[in-house]
């Protein structure tokens, strides 16, 4: 993106420096009503062990956590979608939920946590939900101010590969009956959706029709998904699928596609933005990384009191060579 006007990149026309009580919508496009941030497959381990030996999974979820509180953002959400812990031990359960939770409140922020697969139901109940344990799917409904959010259980006790019951199935189509007033948000931790790599469908969602079928002609906005160790998107039932990578470790999606690759770089977390008629999904980075270029907030803020087109002129026009 360039902008013209003066060589330190400020606005040439006329401004003044009356400070601006409110964001003024300069586009098409307003401010969200919701704004969800996703962090998928941390895989915690008891006592803070590094996993496989290697990866510090708690240093990547405090990072997550920082970038969000440090941008100034305020979702009203944060789902945690799947793979807790890696292999289901309370203490790992306990050790997220220590950081996550107070960070939530921080952020005045609704906390909604997710089974997948390598999770476990039981200590998953008691330990983030502060319910009685048992090894019931664990489903649920929250709505926020008119968005409703059902989260799915996709977990087979004993298995890594994704399915849903006839009574989830059932229980989904009785609350997707009737239409919330800003749509629906499902999440499950399996996505349907398909993967370049072979042996990645073995762990797929099984009978993916059966729930196309359950939410047909619903206000299923958007599925949200993890499992995948990648970010990735597409459609299922005509309604948008987004996955989000892990915090732990991703799939090396440049090796050899025969192979699963997992590696220690390339973590991200998920901000969705809804909007009355898109839902809109970006993928934030975890890391440091040098700043080459960027416009401050009081050059925002003069942009903000500019005509529609004297803003054109001011950041759109390019003065470069032709």
């Amino acid at each position: 993106m360039a902008a013209s006007g003066a060589p330190d990149g400020t606005a040439t026309s006329e401004t003044t420096d009356s400070a601006v009580s409110a964001p003024v919508q300069m586009g098409r496009y307003g401010q969200p009503s919701h704004l969800l941030v996703q962090i998928s497959d941390p895989h915690f381990l008891a006592a803070g062990a590094p996993l496989y030996g290697r990866v510090d999974t708690e240093r990547a979820v405090r990072e997550a956590i920082r970038l969000v509180e440090n941008s100034g953002l305020r979702p009203d959400a944060v789902l945690v979608t799947g793979d807790v812990a890696d292999r289901g031990e309370a203490d790992a359960y306990r050790r997220i939920r220590a950081i996550i939770e107070p960070a939530a409140k921080r952020l005045g922020a609704e906390l909604v946590w997710v089974m997948g697969n390598h999770d476990s139901r039981g200590p998953f109940r008691r330990e983030l939900l502060g319910a009685k344990a048992t090894t019931e799917p664990v489903d649920a409904v929250l709505t926020i101010n008119g968005l409703r959010i059902i989260t799915l259980d996709s977990s087979v006790p004993g298995y890594h590969h994704g399915d849903l019951s006839d009574d989830q199935l059932y229980w989904l189509g009785r609350e997707l009956a009737a239409a919330a007033p800003n749509g629906t948000i499902l999440v499950l931790h399996h996505p349907p959706l398909p993967t370049s790599f072979p042996i990645l469908t073995i762990l797929e969602l099984q009978r993916q029709e059966r729930l196309a079928d359950t939410i047909a002609g619903t206000d299923v906005r958007v599925i949200l998904a993890g499992h995948l160790h990648y970010a990735t998107a597409g459609s299922f039932a005509g309604v948008p699928v987004s996955v989000a990578a892990a915090t732990s470790y991703t799939m090396d999606l440049a090796g050899p596609q025969r192979e699963l690759v997992g590696v220690d770089g390339g973590q991200s977390i998920s901000l969705i933005r809804v909007y009355d008629d898109q839902i809109v999904t970006s993928v934030l980075p975890l890391g440091n990384f040098e700043q080459v270029s960027g416009f401050d907030e009081a050059f925002l803020s003069r942009l903000e009191q500019l005509s529609p087109g004297a803003r054109i002129d001011a950041f759109s026009r390019f003065t470069g060579p032709e």
